[in-house]
């Protein structure tokens, strides 16, 4: 029986924990309907890595940015240079980028700086930006709204596992929400909460591998193919049809990473 395709929109391939690995996860993130995945590249200096990657295998795709968690020992990234790495044909997002002050709040400054950055970079290439948080909602939403008015860019919020305000001001905006495996997870009931509310055509499915895997496989390694174990969990919270659900996230991951649906593998 062939699987109803989906797309993991966020993963990191280039992690140490595929090394050696990803033939297999290649061939079972196939087997389970995982057509298309996203690797995301989180310091650029490893960027000719994740290049390499997404450039040897048709199903990978990448972004490039600086995580926030690692402004503060990376040289700030330019809006030239983030436009430069766009233009290859498989890079198909800016970032990730963000705020993260759980860990790194000393860094906030330059954090904000560093998403700014990468904003006008979406903007001028007009691929989406991909937005990390944690405990900074409220200046990330000053931000994103700020940058907003000063002209429109498009966006998905990566992970998303922050609070219904937030959930809100990004939708307000016309960006998309990525469900990953927490929204599987028992104590996640307001997390549910807030994709049983989001409009249907705003929603991705992520695993953000090898983190964060979803219940049945919670607690190994994660990766592509157990994105279907949260889109299976996300059809069952909104009442539908698997194979409708993966459909319909297809169609948004197609909507917003254009440059990934329009591509095409030399012949």
């Amino acid at each position: 029986m062939t699987m109803p395709a989906i797309t993991d929109s966020h993963c990191h391939l280039d992690f140490p924990d595929f090394d050696g690995q990803l033939p297999g996860v290649l061939t079972r993130a196939a087997k389970a309907g995982v057509t298309r995945m996203v690797s995301i590249c989180t310091r650029l200096n490893n960027e000719p890595h994740v290049r390499a990657l997404a450039a040897a295998h048709t199903p990978i795709f990448y972004a490039a940015g600086i995580h926030p968690m690692n402004v503060a020992d990376e040289p700030m990234a330019t809006v030239e240079q983030l436009a430069t790495i766009a233009q290859h044909p498989k890079c198909v997002g800016i970032g990730e980028t963000g705020l993260d002050y759980h860990y790194t709040a000393e860094s906030a400054a330059q954090q904000q700086e560093s998403l700014r950055l990468h904003i006008e970079a979406a903007r001028q290439t007009g691929l989406p930006l991909i937005i990390h948080t944690r405990d900074a909602d409220d200046d990330l939403a000053r931000i994103l709204t700020e940058e907003h008015r000063a002209g429109a860019y498009f966006c998905v919020m990566h992970c998303f596992c922050s609070g219904a305000n937030l959930a809100q001001a990004a939708l307000d905006l016309g960006f998309m929400l990525s469900m990953s495996g927490i929204t599987t997870f028992r104590n996640s009931e307001q997390l549910r909460d807030v994709f049983r509310e989001a409009p249907l055509d705003r929603i991705l499915v992520e695993t953000d591998s090898p983190y964060l895997a979803p219940v049945p496989k919670r607690g190994q390694r994660n990766e592509p193919a157990y994105a279907v174990h949260t889109a299976r969990a996300a059809a069952e919270l909104r009442g539908i049809d698997y194979a409708d659900f993966a459909a319909r996230t297809q169609a948004n991951f197609d909507r917003l990473f254009r440059k990934a649906a329009e591509w095409c593998p030399a012949a």
